[in-house]
């Protein structure tokens, strides 16, 4: 192999590897310390400015009988802050949280705090499900009405003990304790192929300095 072709080869390498860490190196970062991902208040229930997109979702999460709370960001490093808005049915101890997925897509997830520690979550997408008798259960029903997601959180509630502040500030600690504890072992679980393929990058540049170096 000439030069040339050694150098064209090297070079598809390292912009593969490049695109491989841009595009994974925050999921490795999650996977290592998802306790850093923080997350603040950012405006209160009369001010959230939600978008259009989630608007029939609200629409029904107050039929069902929720409230605005407010809106609360997650700072992920190496990610820009993402916001979602959060709503309470205190009667029935859940909270409802609603924010945007890939390409804007509406999403709908219900959480409730456990005692002494633990959650259940219900999302109406895609969630891998997880279940620690007593502590901790998770889930998704992908498509479901929110009022079907509702009913489907309540029934998953059943034998276990809600407990916790329903109000806003007792939603940003909830998503506080989920970062800091139970929600670590979801977050390596969804994060560890991210965590493989940077892996899998790093090792290409080092495959190339050194094999620069040997010649």
């Amino acid at each position: 192999m000439n030069v040339l072709a050694q150098l064209a080869t090297a070079l598809a390498g390292l912009g593969l590897a490049v695109t491989l860490l841009v595009l994974n190196l925050w999921r490795a970062t999650l996977f290592l310390f998802p306790s850093r991902v923080r997350v603040e208040p950012d405006a209160p229930g009369d001010q959230m400015n939600l978008p259009e997109v989630l608007a029939p979702l609200e629409a029904q999460l107050k039929a069902l009988g929720f409230v605005a709370l407010g809106s609360h960001e997650e700072k992920t490093p190496l990610r820009r802050a993402a916001l979602s808005y959060d709503y309470a049915h205190p009667g029935e101890r859940v909270f409802a949280t609603l924010h945007e997925g890939a390409q804007g897509t509406p999403r709908l997830y219900f959480l409730t705090p456990l005692a002494p520690e633990g959650f259940v979550i219900t999302a109406g997408y895609r969630r891998p499900a997880l279940d620690i008798p007593g502590k901790y259960r998770s889930g998704g029903l992908e498509e479901a009405t929110p009022e079907r997601l509702f009913r489907a959180h309540l029934k998953r509630l059943e034998g276990v003990s809600p407990t916790g502040d329903f109000t806003w500030e007792g939603r940003v600690e909830a998503g506080r304790s989920w970062y800091r504890g139970l929600g670590q072992k979801e977050i390596r679980r969804q994060n560890l192929t991210g965590l493989l393929w940077t892996v899998a990058a790093l090792a290409i540049v080092a495959s190339a300095f050194l094999g620069g170096r040997g010649r």
